[in-house]
């Protein structure tokens, strides 16, 4: 059987990377933001739709399997600090486009603080005549240099024994760093060096075995905060290129970010990363029968 997948909320494609390179089929692929859609569009093809799932209709839309990696911003840690820890009515949507498509398998990616939503997990973890496991943590560490612990919920119409990751070869941050980074040098790098800031910069150093703390959408914004050792650079630190930064995510140098730096960062931090992807992918088509 040659299953097909749909995405959902797939921002700048990651994860759609990782489904197409373990040979999963994608019907279509649907996110709201057009620059991300005119990105995913240029590298991966036409399967791609520019839609607003709290608006998009059900009807029509069936597919094998649907993946849904609806925002998790409501559900971080982080969100504590800023009062808006609160949940995301977008798992309604995510639920409404399951509950009427009832395809084979389907699959949730989030932050593991969506555990502290319990409405939320009993939503997309008790949907009558699915059989569901629950990964948690997933850690990109198992694939690529950064920290990056991720919740999966996996959902099949028959039982079955999904896999979880196995350890394979790690890439080191040393791989994954540029000859000639294309990046600037904001000032605060040296501010928050010398202590004007509450937190001191993460510095990840390649020569001592480090590994990245974990992407972010917000970098652009905030290059100070996340630092890799480079004795070639005043302080002897500097940021990540928009290229390094899609490797710590396990983005493939063909994949390219036709945008501004601003936008790839985000589509960066946002994504998933690309081996839990293909992790998926892989056990898509083994229960399929491929």
């Amino acid at each position: 059987m040659n299953a097909v997948i749909n995405s959902y909320f797939s921002g700048g494609g990651l994860l759609d990377i990782g489904l197409l390179q373990a040979g999963v089929k994608i019907g279509q692929s649907y996110e709201i933001d057009a620059t991300c859609c005119r990105v995913q569009g240029e590298n991966l093809g036409a399967h791609v739709k520019q839609a607003d799932i709290a608006e998009k209709l059900v009807e029509g839309d069936s597919a094998d399997g649907m993946v849904f990696t609806y925002p998790c911003t409501k559900y971080s840690a982080i969100a504590d600090i800023h009062g808006t820890r609160t949940g995301d009515e977008l798992f309604l949507h995510a639920l409404r486009h399951l509950a009427i498509a009832r395809p084979e398998v389907y699959a949730v990616e989030n932050v593991p603080g969506m555990r502290a939503f319990p409405v939320v997990m009993e939503a997309m973890t008790r949907m009558p005549d699915y059989f569901v496991q629950v990964f948690c943590p997933i850690e990109s560490s198992t694939w690529l240099p950064q920290r990056r612990d991720r919740l999966i919920i996996i959902g099949s119409r028959r039982r079955f024994n999904w896999r979880p990751p196995e350890l394979g070869r790690q890439i080191r941050l040393a791989d994954i760093l540029e000859d000639e980074p294309r990046i600037t040098l904001p000032k605060a790098i040296a501010e928050r060096m010398n202590g004007k800031y509450r937190d001191k910069p993460i510095i990840s150093d390649p020569a001592r075995g480090d590994i990245a703390p974990t992407c972010v959408a917000h970098y652009a914004k905030d290059k100070s905060t996340r630092l890799v050792a480079d004795k070639r650079f005043p302080l002897g630190v500097r940021p990540y290129s928009v290229r390094e930064y899609a490797r710590l995510q396990g983005v493939p140098d063909w994949y390219e970010f036709n945008c501004s730096d601003t936008d790839a960062y985000r589509m960066i931090g946002n994504g998933v990363s690309v081996p839990v992807g293909e992790w998926l992918g892989r056990e898509f088509k083994r229960y399929f029968g491929h």
